[in-house]
Formats: C-alpha cells, sequence, structure tokens
C-alpha cells in the first residue's frame, strides 16, 4: 500500500486535510496556509481546540494557551499572561516556542460593546519537516490542557 500523497510530500490544502481526516483528526476550519483542527467535549458538539497546522516547508504545529479574565478577575495583565506562560512550561514537550501573545476580547452576539471575557493568550509553535511528524505532535498538542 502506498502512502497518500500528503504524506508523501505534497503540501497543498486539499491533500493535507484528507490526510488529516485520514489519520483521525477533524478539521474545524481552514484559513489559507492554516488548519485548525476540533475538539468534541461532548458527542454533539464540536468546537475550536486551539490547535493548528500551518502548512509550508517545514509544517508547523500552533497551540494556542489562554487565561481568562473572568476566572482570575484581581490579576492584571502581566499576571495573566505569566499564568499562560507557566501552563506552556508544564504543559507543552520540548520543541515548542513562543510566536504570538495576543488580547482577545470575547463581545455579546447582540452588542458588540459589551465585552463578556477577556483572553490573554500565547501560541506556540514547533518546526516538523514531514507531515507524519507534524501528526505525531498534533496529537500531543491536542492532548494537552489549553486553559490556565
Amino acid at each position: 500500500m502506498s502512502e497518500s500523497p500528503a504524506m508523501n510530500g505534497a503540501r497543498t490544502s486539499t491533500h493535507v486535510k484528507r490526510a488529516l481526516v485520514d489519520a483521525g483528526f477533524e478539521v474545524f476550519r481552514s484559513r489559507g496556509d492554516e488548519i485548525a483542527l476540533a475538539e468534541r467535549p461532548r458527542e454533539n458538539l464540536i468546537m475550536d481546540s486551539g490547535v493548528r497546522l500551518r502548512i509550508g516547508d517545514p509544517f508547523e504545529v500552533r497551540v494556542i494557551l489562554r487565561a481568562q479574565k473572568a476566572d482570575f478577575p484581581n490579576e492584571d495583565e502581566t499576571q495573566l499572561f505569566e499564568r499562560v506562560r507557566r501552563l506552556a512550561g508544564a504543559a507543552l514537550p520540548p520543541g515548542f516556542h513562543e510566536v504570538n501573545a495576543c488580547v482577545t476580547r470575547v463581545t455579546d452576539p447582540g452588542d458588540a460593546e459589551r465585552v463578556l471575557d477577556t483572553f490573554y493568550e500565547v501560541t506556540f509553535a514547533k518546526s516538523a519537516s514531514a507531515l507524519a511528524d507534524a501528526l505525531g505532535e498534533l496529537k500531543v498538542a491536542l492532548a494537552i490542557e489549553k486553559r490556565a
């Protein structure tokens, strides 16, 4: 049995998504060269997992960790980002490094002026030269706790 084109080096979005599905992953959405994976906390629910695969040479596995202001109302921005980075230190295997930190405001769908919560997010990434290697890193990333 031969490898699929995606496993054999093809780096198109269509081939990579097919390889992800064949490997048992569920694709949440794709935008350009980035494919977001899904998690199902319960059988009838699907949600973004915070795990991404960027198509390129090399591939890049990304995981977004966060702290929510509502969970730590007495902490300031610096403390919340420190909390996320501590989570990363305990959760991420070697090779992942920080590539971005941002503050995301979650607004009320019915009133864009009303902020429901604020997320302090830090994105970590790890390169993989082959898709097979990226698939293993994606499994690791899906298994970790992403919320402080």
